[in-house]
């Protein structure tokens, strides 16, 4: 049974990585055509700005959750040393810090702080 884990959980992991990366990517050419359609409309740069750095945003949180996943799929399933799960939890730290400043740039609050305030 394990030796069947494995390897599936290897595939899952990679598909997962795939699907974050190409959030990210095509997010990020949404956000950038977007973008150059309202500046060609002669919209005001200001709000074509920021509205292309929040899609920006929420693009790479959501992808970052599906790369952290496919992270851990793989570090619990596939190759479980001492050694891996240190690195994974420096990724994992490292992602989370880059989700929540994202969500501070995004918003000018932290993720746990309530909206209206």
């Amino acid at each position: 049974m394990i030796d069947f884990i494995g390897p599936v959980a290897a595939w899952c992991a990679a598909i997962i990585e795939a699907i974050g990366v190409a959030i990210i990517t095509l997010v990020a050419l949404y956000a950038l055509f977007n973008a150059g359609a309202r500046l060609l409309k002669k919209e005001e740069k200001g709000s074509v700005f920021q509205e292309l750095r929040q899609l920006l945003g929420h693009g790479i949180l959501l992808g970052l959750e599906f790369l952290m996943a496919a992270d851990i799929i793989y570090t619990v399933a596939v190759e479980l040393t001492l050694e891996t799960i240190g690195v994974l939890s420096i990724v994992v730290l490292i992602r989370t810090f880059l989700s929540f400043t994202l969500e501070v740039e995004m918003y000018g609050r932290w993720p746990w702080q309530d909206r209206k305030g």
